[in-house]
């Protein structure tokens, strides 16, 4: 994080590309834009860029007064779903003798291209502007190098015939490019599908991300990507089954299949009120929490391993429990304030597809439909392999 003598040092240095000053505090889409190119670092610097918030062009301090509003807003750029995927960055407010500063510090990004609002920033020299498709290819070209996360690796066994082309173009790409920049676009598929993540150019083959959402039998190369459902008489794994399903296919179709299950099974009962003279019906489990926790068994499983995701159904639980325990910066004692995304062009497809607004609420959400349910709060176990988490029935 910055520390306010690197800021006075920022302050002074007007030529360097790595800073945007601004004395605005409320246009959100100029806060994004610059996030957007510094998080892509077309330069190629691996540092982190600056926007301050209250310093004019000249370096001058504009006598801005930060608010908790502002860094609120500032914050949510991270998390909001407009630029995808997330950024990592941090806010900080400096209060200086002439005015104070908010600071948002990016770092660059590990798959670029990033967007927002489907298109693509960088900075060119002191200023901000629109990639073009040459500097998009780039920015995707230099992906590999930098890619950690195995939804971002290719699927070397794979080819573009494995990938639906109407799948991309009539489910995927319209929400995820701006309809200005589809319209330019003359670029054959392969590219096309590179500048989202799902393709690798240099080894000519889908990656592990665009087998798992545009596939139609992703299952072929990574035989654990299906969501597996029971229904069981009694109350463990002995008791005998009534119902058993599998939630299979691209990852749309899974997710819609997903839901159709949970609506089958959202059993109701009646209960009085009102003195007993008057019965309404409950639901056992709220339906987002159901669909938020297995939401995020799709997004953060290990897609490495052949095991399923695991949604049993007893008489009065159910668990769901995927591969992969916590991730990244999510650890046992920071979850689940803190979100480590073991696959985030994955979690990027979710917000693309409708399925999430914003990253990172999934727990949040779940936990307060809990609640208000009457339902007991959900209980988390977790290790290096296994995230299991299980939900009681409303008594």
């Amino acid at each position: 994080m910055i520390t306010e003598t690197e800021l006075l040092s920022l302050l002074g240095d007007l030529e360097s590309d790595r800073v945007e000053r601004t004395i605005s505090s409320s246009n959100g889409d100029e806060f994004a834009q610059a996030v957007c190119a510094f998080a892509n670092d077309f330069p190629a610097h691996r540092q982190p860029g600056y926007l301050l918030i209250g310093v004019k062009d000249d370096g001058e301090l504009s006598g801005l007064k930060v608010t908790d509003d502002l860094l609120q807003t500032l914050g949510a750029l991270r998390s909001d779903g407009n630029i995808q995927p997330m950024p990592a960055l941090t806010v900080t407010r400096f209060s200086l003798p002439g005015g104070d500063v908010a600071v948002v510090e990016v770092l660059p990004a590990d798959l670029p291209p990033v967007r927002y609002k489907g298109r693509v920033y960088i900075r060119v020299g002191p200023r901000r502007a629109t990639a073009t498709e040459q500097e998009e290819r780039i920015l995707t070209e230099r992906r590999i190098s930098h890619a950690r996360t195995f939804d971002a690796l290719p699927c070397l066994d794979s080819s573009l015939a494995d990938l639906s082309e109407d799948r991309f173009r009539l489910t995927y790409l319209r929400h995820a490019v701006s309809e200005e920049v589809i319209a330019e676009n003359g670029r054959p598929l392969r590219q096309q599908l590179a500048s989202l993540r799902f393709y690798d150019l240099r080894q000519d083959c889908p990656t592990n991300a665009g087998i798992i959402v545009l596939a139609d039998r992703p299952m072929h190369y990574l035989p654990g990507a299906y969501v597996q459902f029971v229904r069981y008489a009694g109350p463990d794994l002995a008791s005998e089954v009534l119902d058993e399903k599998r939630a299979i296919g691209d990852l749309s179709t899974l997710l819609q299949t997903l839901d159709l299950i949970v609506d089958a099974n959202l059993r109701q009962r009646p209960v009085a009120v009102d003195g007993g003279f008057v019965e309404t019906m409950i639901y056992d489990y709220p339906r987002v929490a159901l669909r938020e926790l297995l939401l995020n068994a799709v997004v953060h499983r290990n897609y490495q391993s052949t095991a399923p995701i695991r949604f049993y159904c007893f008489p009065n639980h159910i668990t769901i429990s995927n591969p992969g325990g916590l991730y990244g910066d999510a650890t046992a004692e920071s979850f689940p304030r803190t979100t480590g995304y073991r696959n985030p062009i994955i979690a990027e497809a979710t917000r693309v597809l409708g399925y999430t607004n914003r990253f990172g609420q999934g727990i949040a959400r779940a936990t307060k439909a809990l609640e208000l349910n009457g339902n007991p709060p959900a209980e988390y176990q977790f290790d290096a392999h296994r995230f299991t988490v299980t939900l009681t029935a409303k008594s």
